[in-house]
């Protein structure tokens, strides 16, 4: 009886070693504990040294997770099998998240920097009053054309995509919406159209388009770009301004008869387990320096005002990425489709991919 009591005794022993030693694992690696902040974003969507600072500053442990679509990011979260602190979704999926009840309300109070956002970045459709969501980054859709290979005069609108002379040499993004959307907008028609002609219309004009595809990929564009290896692309600005940076020859147009204006917010999910951190992390990116360090690292706007203030001229003053009120007043914001109308985009879109092979 005493070695079965010594037996026991042992086991829990090596019980409690291995529980010990699994919530070390835990807090090291950044998994789990009151000390962590565990962040879901884009890819490549903030400044590294941003993070460290932000944990050096306070005290927090960054577990930091990626996504590459909102759509990607909505079913993770609603599944609810990691418990996400912050996420940071596009202006649409906002307004999904909200109707679903994923997102936590924000306690205005535990706010401190709201003020340096432009007031065009706040209380949009989208999120009343920012119930729900503190701005992060905001940006457009247009087009990147090389200068070498295609007179800039020759590509301003979208209808120029369509030119002969492009064949093989068009890059597009692989997005529904931006793809659906230039389509619509091609033919005088609103991004966000619910209307079944318009949308056959849009598909159907798209897809005499497709002699001119090189590609439909995400982040390959730039490199396609950068490197020459294609005349034009549709593409997102902040990847444009990444694009410019490299390429001297390359240049970034917002279409005038519309485009998206598009915009990125922090929210906090319904699941978070540490509110506290998730507000300092807020807090954190809201301070002008922050915000500023984050914009020239990622190459999007910011909507902080006074980060805008700290950027360099030749970055704050170029109307291709900092848009004035008067092209900004020709785009339009993505809204939530609903289940119905998502479905029909991306059905038109992933026929369009077929059509073309």
């Amino acid at each position: 009886m005493k070695k079965v009591y010594s037996l026991i005794g042992g086991i829990v022993v090596i019980i409690a070693i291995l529980l010990v030693s699994v919530r070390h694992l835990e807090k090291s690696s950044g998994v789990a504990g009151a000390d962590i902040v565990t962040i879901y974003n884009w890819g490549d969507y903030i400044d590294p040294n941003l993070i460290k600072k932000f944990e050096s500053e306070t005290g927090y442990k960054v577990n930091y997770e990626t996504f590459d679509s909102n759509e990607a990011m909505f079913t993770k979260i609603q599944q609810g099998g990691t418990a996400y602190d912050i996420a940071i979704p596009s202006e649409y999926m906002i307004q999904k998240m909200m109707k679903e009840n994923l997102l936590l309300a924000i306690d205005h109070k535990k706010i401190v920097g709201l003020e340096n956002i432009d007031q065009r970045f706040l209380d949009l459709s989208f999120d009343p009053d920012n119930q729900f969501s503190i701005p992060y980054f905001w940006g457009t859709v247009g087009i990147t054309y090389n200068d070498k290979m295609v007179e800039g005069t020759r590509i301003q609108h979208w209808d120029d995509l369509w030119q002969p002379s492009l064949k093989n040499n068009l890059m597009l993004i692989d997005g529904a919406r931006e793809v659906m959307g230039f389509g619509l907008q091609s033919l005088g028609y609103s991004l966000n159209s619910k209307n079944n002609q318009e949308l056959s219309a849009a598909a159907e004009k798209l897809n005499t388009l497709t002699g001119n595809i090189k590609a439909i990929v995400a982040d390959e564009i730039k490199m396609y770009m950068i490197n020459e290896e294609s005349a034009v692309a549709v593409t997102f600005s902040g990847e444009a301004a990444e694009m410019l940076w490299e390429n001297e020859n390359l240049h970034y147009v917002i279409p005038e008869e519309g485009s998206n204006l598009w915009f990125d917010n922090i929210v906090i999910p319904k699941t978070a387990k540490n509110i506290e951190g998730a507000y300092a992390f807020i807090n954190f990116m809201l301070e002008p320096e922050n915000a500023a360090q984050n914009a020239e690292y990622i190459g999007y706007a910011t909507p902080n005002k006074e980060a805008v203030a700290l950027l360099p001229a030749e970055i704050s003053g170029d109307e291709q990425f900092y848009p004035s009120d008067e092209i900004i007043s020709h785009l339009e914001v993505y809204e939530d489709l609903g289940s119905e109308y998502l479905g029909i985009y991306n059905d038109l879109f992933l026929e369009f991919k077929m059509y073309r092979k």
